[in-house]
């Protein structure tokens, strides 16, 4: 994996560059965390004056230049911050190190919502009803398939636009997500109804004459040669049809494109192997076929 060299030019310039080739030689990107290193260093070279090292004053004044961010963004680039700091340490072990009580509260993370069999079908007989245009020709297949894959596979939203025709294997009936969260390459194996949803999708391309070379956007429109849907652009998609299908969480706002992926935990296709992940977290991603999804193929047959 190659990545842009990074430089630093202030006092803890090597220590910092250490760091970030360490975090990426084991296979990290790192962009983030750099993104953050960065803006200590410059803060640090531009006041090296006031502050020729960094100690508590110095980080507090670094904190003072993030207050235009969220406090849950301030807290994790703080903890960045102290990362590095600990590593730090290792070599330097009377450098400072900035207490984590200090750092704003974590906030409470959103409730998923829990989409049932039945909203999941009502949301696939409205997206046959979207209307075509022409930078979106195929809209009411794509966002069909979209749905699909994301309630049944797990996989999450940059994962599924981020695949191409080539990584659906026809034979294996397996789908290859790329570039995950954790920068590891799956395969995802898939339940045959699930299966006959994307060859339905690939055949219905065909017929279109759109683009079905193996580095096409699964999920995409018809501009430059089948350019892959954005989150924003599917989010914009979905929205409406939440909207007509009168689906809304308890509290009146719509589910986001991540909930998709929650399973009830008594739900069947929940369980995995050891039982079921609690809280509605999403099944061990990449496993669910055979009799997991026993009710898949009544869902599909109920918009058909």
């Amino acid at each position: 994996m190659t990545t842009a060299t990074t430089m630093f030019s202030s006092g803890l310039a090597p220590a910092l560059k250490r760091y970030v080739d360490l975090k990426r030689a084991l296979g990290q990107r790192f962009k983030p965390q750099t993104r953050t290193l960065e803006s200590l260093d410059r803060f640090l070279q531009n006041h090296v004056t006031k502050y020729p090292v960094l100690n508590a004053a110095a980080f507090l004044a670094w904190c003072q230049t993030r207050e235009h961010v969220a406090s849950g963004w301030r807290r994790v680039q703080m903890q960045q911050v102290y990362n590095f700091c600990l590593y730090r340490r290792r070599t330097e072990p009377h450098c400072f190190v900035p207490d984590p009580a200090l750092f704003p509260k974590l906030h409470q993370r959103l409730q998923p919502y829990i989409f049932s069999e039945q909203e999941v079908a009502k949301l696939l007989r409205t997206a046959l009803g979207l209307k075509r245009v022409p930078s979106s020709p195929f809209r009411p297949e794509v966002i069909r398939l979209a749905i699909v894959l994301l309630f049944t596979t797990g996989i999450r939203c940059g994962e599924l636009l981020r695949l191409t025709l080539g990584d659906y294997n026809r034979r294996d009936a397996t789908l290859l997500i790329r570039e995950t969260k954790f920068y590891k390459s799956r395969l995802l194996a898939l339940n045959g109804d699930i299966a006959e949803e994307v060859e339905r999708y690939l055949h219905a391309r065909a017929q279109r004459g759109l683009p079905v070379s193996s580095d096409t956007a699964l999920i995409g429109n018809a501009l430059k040669d089948g350019r892959a849907y954005w989150g924003t652009s599917l989010g914009r998609c979905l929205e409406p049809m939440l909207r007509q299908c009168a689906i809304l969480t308890p509290k009146g706002r719509l589910p986001r494109i991540h909930d998709f992926r929650r399973l009830c935990p008594e739900c069947p296709i929940a369980v995995v192997q050891g039982g079921c992940r609690p809280r509605g977290q999403a099944p061990l991603a990449g496993h669910l076929y055979g009799p997991r999804f026993h009710c898949v193929h009544s869902l599909l047959l109920a918009v058909d």
